[in-house]
């Protein structure tokens, strides 16, 4: 006679899994680089996307407007930024059909570039007629959907990259573009510089295959608030 599995243990099983997984992760960080071991340790509940709750709800067309929006602006700017134009559809991020709606000054107005604002629009207007699919994107192996999204004209692949991280979670990704990333770098192995792209990725070479959770122990210094405030202001902030 059948057994008939208990209500909830599906998702206990899949918990379990997960928890099995990020313990995994941890140790080969730990193992692999010394400096990010001293962090996981000092955090021992650390949940690595946590950090996302302070950002807005983001399918894969808002991570893309979310990098696009911060490239060259720090973590505060960025944040202005996107409240204004969440502000602009009735506080959420648009979809494409949305933003393709909406008149550009208003988002130039916004806080957007023309540029930005271009390059979203074009974005908009593949997922909108067909030409791209979010659905068939978000199934795509790492290196084939960066294909599909750096085809398009004025986007990199820092900006596929960190919508593999926000919007599909996927496990071995590191941005080595983010102004954000680089100053937690910079920060936590107390270089005397901002690193460059170069040195960013020399830096999580040591983190494969696992560079997105070491990128969320980093990225959490940048958007969860500090429990102690530095003891000097930095002077350029």
């Amino acid at each position: 006679m059948p057994t008939r599995r208990a209500k909830g243990s599906s998702s206990s099983t899949e918990a379990s899994t997960r928890a099995s997984t990020l313990d995994a992760a941890r140790a080969h960080l730990r193992d692999a680089d010394p400096l990010l071991g001293r962090m996981i340790d000092e955090r021992p509940n650390f949940d690595p996307r946590a950090w996302l709750a302070e950002l807005p709800t983001m399918d894969l067309f808002g991570a893309v407007l979310f990098q696009i929006t911060g490239q060259q602006l720090s973590v505060p700017a960025t944040r202005r930024t996107l409240e204004r134009i969440q502000d602009l559809f009735g506080g959420h991020l648009p979809s494409p059909s949305e933003l393709l709606a909406v008149d550009p000054s208003s988002l130039r107005a916004a806080g957007l570039s023309w540029r930005k604002i271009g390059t979203l629009r074009d974005l908009a207007e593949r997922l909108s007629d067909g030409r791209l699919d979010a659905d068939v994107l978000s199934t795509l192996p790492d290196d084939e959907f960066m294909a599909e999204l750096t085809a398009i004209p004025a986007i990199g692949p820092w900006t596929a990259q960190g919508a593999l991280i926000l919007a599909l979670q996927r496990e071995d990704v590191v941005l080595p573009g983010d102004l954000a990333l680089r100053k937690a770098i910079q920060r936590a192995y107390q270089l005397d510089h901002l690193p460059s792209q170069d040195e960013v990725l020399a830096i999580a070479e040591k983190w494969r295959p696992y560079r997105s959770l070491a990128t969320s122990y980093l990225f959490s210094a940048a958007y969860e608030p500090t429990e102690t405030p530095p003891a000097t202001p930095d002077p350029t902030s």
